[in-house]
């Protein structure tokens, strides 16, 4: 849906730390600006970081307006700064005083979307204003399943206590709440999202994960041998990623040896990973790669016969993109963004119960799989076409165009927009 130039909506973007030569988060999120960009006239508000490209270079075909990140925040507590975000607060006003600025020179807005932060844990300055708006996609903020907090607790981090807050928050932070109830549109990487906002009386929730398919690996016929397999597991080792599940699920499978592990990742974890394993006696069919280069990633994808990443408390997971590109066949948990992305067309999911029968599970999942190679390859060629059916960044754009268009016409017996934004302005 190519817009016409004499009517292109104009479009205000806020998205903190939006970078396309990034990982996760600011990498998708660019990815969405610029198909965006080159369909409407998009204006985006972001912050900046020291050596990285400039923004405006990136997005050449947008507007661009940038704040300075804290540096020592980046640069000396990364984990703590990409979780907690201390600096947003100050960007939050630095967007507010900018848009009222510019309501203030006669500028107008046909609608305005916070792609960024993706958790559920922050204001946007768009809900100081009368322009309609769209958030997300959000993410995150699941609950570790009951039986398995002893296990994940054992390192209770920021991450947990942040979860905490969050629904605190959710139920008394009247700045956090209005955010979400002025919103147009809360876009959600998966249902558990508009489930986690019960309460809050939503104008409208779509479901939409965050990322659209770039290039597909080319096609390939892999190994069809009865009871043989390489299963590859990759990302951070962090107990939620269920790497530790996938070692017990050897166990489970001593009579199929051909059934080999490739793990790659880094995390604290993965000690406790290489010690469970040989306590099993299955560390001899097992690879810890650690971390690895992203070419080498891409090498074990192409190589491996299924994808096993059982993570059960997923907010979406773009790893699972990355194995649908390469064909292979998954093996996820039955709980959060996996459960909305996986199909009985591309993988077998395994419900999450105790971690005994979490492993059995996927023990279950990896020998039908092992034991009928025609299987795999249906939800190989399946991984591919589920994949596609999420779209691709350009058909993202054109969906958000329909939303944006749709979110204008519900305001046309309203005041103008002009009107309100003027109003706001003053």
């Amino acid at each position: 849906m190519q817009q016409t130039d004499e009517r292109r909506l104009k479009v205000l973007v806020i998205a903190p730390s939006l970078d396309g030569n990034d990982l996760s988060e600011p990498e998708w999120a660019y990815r969405w600006v610029e198909a965006l960009s080159r369909r409407a006239d998009v204006t985006v508000l972001a912050s900046s970081r020291i050596g990285a490209e400039p923004l405006e270079k990136q997005l050449p075909l947008a507007r661009v307006v940038t704040w300075p990140e804290i540096r020592w925040l980046y640069q000396k507590f990364e984990r703590f700064n990409a979780m907690a975000k201390p600096g947003l607060p100050l960007f939050v006003a630095q967007c507010r005083k900018w848009i009222r600025d510019a309501l203030a020179r006669g500028e107008t807005f046909d609608v305005g979307h916070q792609i960024l932060p993706q958790g559920m844990r922050h204001v946007s300055a768009l809900a100081s204003f009368d322009i309609p708006y769209v958030i997300g996609p959000l993410g995150g903020g699941l609950k570790t399943p009951p039986a398995f907090e002893a296990e994940v607790n054992a390192n209770r981090g920021l991450a947990a206590r942040l979860r905490d807050f969050d629904d605190f928050r959710l139920r008394h932070d009247q700045a956090l709440r209005r955010t979400y109830q002025k919103a147009s549109l809360v876009l959600g990487v998966a249902p558990y999202v508009e489930e986690r906002l019960a309460g809050l009386d939503l104008q409208r929730f779509h479901a939409l994960p965050e990322r659209g398919y770039g290039d597909f690996a080319l096609e390939r016929d892999r190994q069809n041998a009865v009871g043989q397999l390489t299963l590859f597991h990759a990302g951070r080792v962090i107990r939620t990623k269920a790497l530790r599940d996938t070692i017990r699920a050897l166990s489970h499978l001593r009579d199929l040896p051909g059934i080999r592990l490739i793990s790659a990742g880094d995390g604290e974890d993965l000690p406790l990973c290489k010690a469970e394993a040989k306590a099993l006696g299955v560390a001899d069919r097992i690879k810890f790669l650690g971390r690895i280069p992203r070419g080498a990633v891409e090498q074990h994808y192409e190589a491996a016969d299924v994808f096993c990443f059982p993570s059960f408390r997923e907010p979406m997971g773009g790893v699972f993109f990355e194995a649908m590109a390469h064909g292979l066949p998954i093996v996820a948990a039955a709980n959060g963004g996996p459960d909305f992305l996986i199909n009985n067309s591309c993988g077998i999911k395994v419900p999450v119960t105790n971690p005994d029968d979490f492993a059995r599970g996927i023990a279950d999942a990896v020998r039908t799989l092992a034991m009928d190679p025609s299987l795999r390859a249906r939800l190989g060629a399946g991984a591919r076409a589920r994949l596609k059916s999420f779209g691709s960044w350009d058909d993202k754009a054109d969906l958000m165009l329909t939303f944006y268009q749709q979110i204008m016409a519900q305001t046309d017996a309203m005041p103008t927009s002009a009107t309100k934004q003027e109003r706001a302005a003053q």
